[in-house]
């Protein structure tokens, strides 16, 4: 059984946001709902992780702070930013959260795929990556590579929520608010600072044939018991 696929349009209140998953995450632990994938856009806010350093939010006052129950650090939301929020079923899914957060990601590259755009992971640094060959390097030499994607999600009962984001074409300057994820050094681009001419329809389009070919349907029923934050950024 495929997901329940939601597109919301305009922007949604992120408090709003959190209280739906968790009501449709116990639902579906419950086996009162289906599993969902909720696609969306916040107003420019920041999320703190459950790792998130407090000297890593460099301009507390630029915009709204969410305390997020998720794994990971800080990162960014706003307009032009694809929020994608799995509700899924973890523990039908096998149980193995480092496995599922490696589709998640694989989900991600499938999808920039679409766009002949390479996406890759860092087994140092999380999130999705690309490689910036027309930037000039580090100081120490390592070749530079933006974030476009950042993941980071929680569990309850071996249901999933919170989830992941993908650049399409925020305003960049507003992750200079916080260091994202933790990471310095390297950057964050978009598929339109990328030179692609990507709609979020385009996008939405991409996300749903890739999460097809790459996670597929729920193989069994629900089983329950796992809760906390993981993955993330």
């Amino acid at each position: 059984m495929m997901p329940e696929w939601i597109i919301t349009d305009g922007l949604t209140d992120y408090a709003q946001a959190v209280a739906w998953m968790e009501a449709r995450a116990e639902a579906i632990a419950a086996g009162t709902a289906p599993e969902a994938i909720w696609l969306l856009e916040h107003p420019p806010l920041y999320t703190a992780g459950t790792s998130a350093k407090p000297a890593d939010l460099t301009d507390p006052d630029r915009f709204p702070v969410h305390q997020a129950k998720r794994g990971g650090q800080y990162t960014y939301h706003g307009p032009g930013q694809r929020v994608v929020y799995v509700m899924l079923d973890v523990g039908a899914r096998g149980r193995d959260v480092r496995c599922f957060v490696r589709d998640l990601e694989a989900w991600v590259i499938d999808a920039l795929a679409s766009f002949g755009l390479r996406g890759e992971i860092r087994p140092d640094r999380v999130g999705v990556w690309v490689a910036r060959p027309d930037k000039p390097p580090l100081p120490d030499g390592t070749p530079r590579e933006d974030k476009i994607a950042a993941i980071g999600i929680r569990l309850r009962k071996w249901v999933s929520f919170h989830g992941l984001s993908v650049n399409l074409d925020p305003d960049l300057s507003h992750f200079d608010g916080i260091v994202p994820c933790g990471i310095t050094g390297h950057g964050v681009t978009s598929l339109v600072d990328l030179g692609l001419p990507v709609t979020m329809a385009d996008l939405d389009v991409a996300l749903r044939a890739s999460f097809a070919r790459v996670m597929g349907a729920r193989p069994a029923a629900a089983t329950g018991g796992g809760d906390g934050p993981t993955g993330a950024d």
